[in-house]
């Protein structure tokens, strides 16, 4: 089964004074590529989040948030008495001596420096056993997601897959009446120049030979659709094989671009544009499986 780089999964975690929200999105990427948004009291976590998302989630660009929201009285800053009640002895002495009216003291003090500290709590691991729990729900939902729109993209995929076979099977009437236009076109141009009773017609058949077999696709057409055969194979039965499933389609390129320079033929050049556009649809795709 493959699976989509494109993936979204949101969780909430609901602690006794605070509100945890999980958030993952994921676009393709040709590596790992991890961003992460969290709190610092988390960051220690920060290395166990990194292996426990790339061992599910593999590869992508990769955006993970931690959010918090406070719901109770848990409070993070304190007032700083000691550095107030200087302030507040300063700014009054100055009040005084310049007999200042209608001074607010106190709310002057605290918009200066240092007012305000901020209680460095440890990390409590009975909440990150439960936050950690919904970031795994969460990785999870997002493969779940990966897995609906790989699902759609392979069912896309394949489809073209069939539709460059079909546009080679239509080929074959061509192919004869390709050569049999081609012999025509030949002895014509040649009478043109020499007088047919001229004609070592021995030769003439070995040199036919020789360029029918030049641009005979035979071969080519056996690899194309071995190639197009292993394509869905591999697709089907192969868990994250987006790379391979680019190299074979590389392969596929190679042969279809080998038929239409030896085509010389419009009906056969027609199908060659038709399986060309085909695979860079296909190749678009694969960029987004995983």
């Amino acid at each position: 089964m493959q699976k989509s780089m494109t993936g979204y999964g949101k969780n909430i975690c609901e602690l006794e004074n605070k509100k945890i929200t999980v958030e993952i999105r994921t676009l393709n990427s040709k590596g790992f590529d991890l961003n992460t948004r969290i709190p610092s009291i988390y960051k220690e976590k920060e290395i166990c989040l990194r292996n426990e998302i790339l061992n599910k989630l593999e590869r992508g660009k990769i955006d993970f948030s931690i959010y918090v929201e406070h719901t109770g009285t848990d409070k993070c800053n304190i007032i700083n008495k000691e550095v107030v009640s200087d302030y507040f002895k300063q700014l009054n002495t100055i009040v005084n001596e310049h007999k200042i009216q209608n001074s607010d003291i106190l709310s002057t003090i605290m918009r200066l420096p240092d007012t305000l500290k901020t209680e460095i709590k440890e990390l409590d691991e009975t909440e990150w056993a439960k936050i950690l729990k919904t970031i795994q729900k969460t990785i999870d939902d997002t493969n779940r997601y990966r897995t609906q729109e790989g699902e759609v993209l392979l069912a896309d995929i394949i489809s073209r897959i069939n539709l460059i076979h079909n546009l080679l099977v239509e080929i074959e009437p061509f192919e004869k009446e390709r050569i049999n236009k081609i012999k025509k076109r030949i002895e014509s141009n040649l009478f043109d120049v020499v007088s047919k009773e001229s004609i070592d017609n021995n030769r003439l058949e070995q040199e036919l030979i020789f360029y029918i077999e030049k641009i005979d696709i035979t071969e080519e057409k056996t690899r194309l659709t071995n190639h197009c055969k292993y394509f869905t194979e591999t697709a089907k039965k192969e868990n994250a094989a987006g790379k391979k499933l680019g190299f074979i389609s590389q392969e596929i390129g190679r042969e279809i671009n080998t038929i239409g320079s030896k085509a010389n033929d419009y009906d056969i050049q027609n199908r060659v544009v038709q399986m060309k556009d085909e695979l860079e649809k296909i190749k678009e795709q694969l960029l987004n499986i995983l």
